[in-house]
């Protein structure tokens, strides 16, 4: 134990503030995009494969919105209704080799459309801080919030709006849910589009500093598929916890690993997860 504390007393004090701050940021994105995926498995039971290629759509959406309107928060609000349509349309894919199907098509349909040459949004908000020795963007401490904020919206969505209590019906018994009248098959396709729009909308946030391109959605989707899992199957709350856990594990292994070796860490966790707690270990007993 004093070898451990001594190696993390070792570690600047800057250095683990600013990981710290990188990792919230990059959790909340995570989160947004986990949510919309634990929200669509917590309802069909399906796990959704074309989830990340939604999330890369979402982006190249807001790519060609925002050289239409030159209006970022605008193509935000496109790209996310545009996935969110074409999610409701997939709805109809309720297993688990349709939608790796149909992942695969998309991310070879943004290849052959796109190309492989990476593209990018400019950020809306283009001023920064000095944070120790870096000139630090605002932008990625807004997409933080924003990301809080609509997920925030949604769980008030889910609790008081009557679509949601009629997702968290059909959520604890779709048999009992459809016997008192709520009708179940709107409650799947809406489910889809909610979550391809999030998918979206987190793609769009993150065009601005991470680029977009065709392979994007693989690296996510494998990120969130670890948070849902890690977070506790269908659990809202869980995955935003087990989000910005992992996010910031990653950011810390980062300071003595190669920043491609940290997602290790991740893998690891997921792992130990799997072995020990298998329903997550944020997940609320019933």
């Amino acid at each position: 134990m004093n070898a451990i504390s001594q190696f993390i007393h070792s570690i600047p004090l800057d250095l683990l503030i600013i990981q710290t701050i990188n990792g919230i940021v990059t959790g909340m994105i995570l989160a947004l995009v986990a949510s919309g995926l634990t929200l669509i498995f917590g309802i069909m039971d399906v796990v959704n494969f074309a989830h990340g290629e939604l999330f890369m759509l979402g982006a190249y959406m807001g790519v060609i919105a925002f050289a239409t309107t030159g209006n970022f928060w605008l193509a935000l609000a496109l790209a996310a209704l545009i996935i969110g349509v074409f999610g409701a349309a997939l709805q109809i894919l309720n297993t688990i080799l349709a939608t790796f199907g149909v992942s695969l098509v998309l991310q070879n349909y943004a290849l052959w459309q796109f190309g492989p040459v990476a593209r990018k949004i400019s950020a809306p908000i283009s001023a920064e801080f000095t944070l120790f020795y870096l000139q630090y963007p605002w932008y990625r401490i807004v997409i933080a919030l924003l990301s809080g904020a609509i997920i925030g919206g949604l769980w008030l969505f889910l609790k008081f709006n009557k679509f949601g209590v009629w997702i968290r019906a059909t959520t604890q018994d779709r048999v009992m849910a459809q016997a008192m009248g709520i009708p179940v098959p709107l409650v799947y396709t809406g489910v889809f589009a909610l979550g391809a729009a999030m998918a979206a909308a987190s793609g769009v946030l993150f065009a601005p500093f991470g680029g977009v391109d065709s392979s994007m959605g693989l690296q996510w989707v494998l990120e969130a598929f670890i948070v849902v899992v890690v977070g506790g199957m269908g659990n809202l709350g869980g995955s935003v916890v087990a989000a910005i856990f992992i996010s910031l594990l990653e950011a810390y292994a980062a300071v003595w690993l190669n920043p491609s070796q940290a997602v290790i860490a991740s893998f690891v966790v997921l792992i130990l997860t799997l072995l020990f707690r298998p329903t997550g270990l944020f997940a609320v007993p019933k």
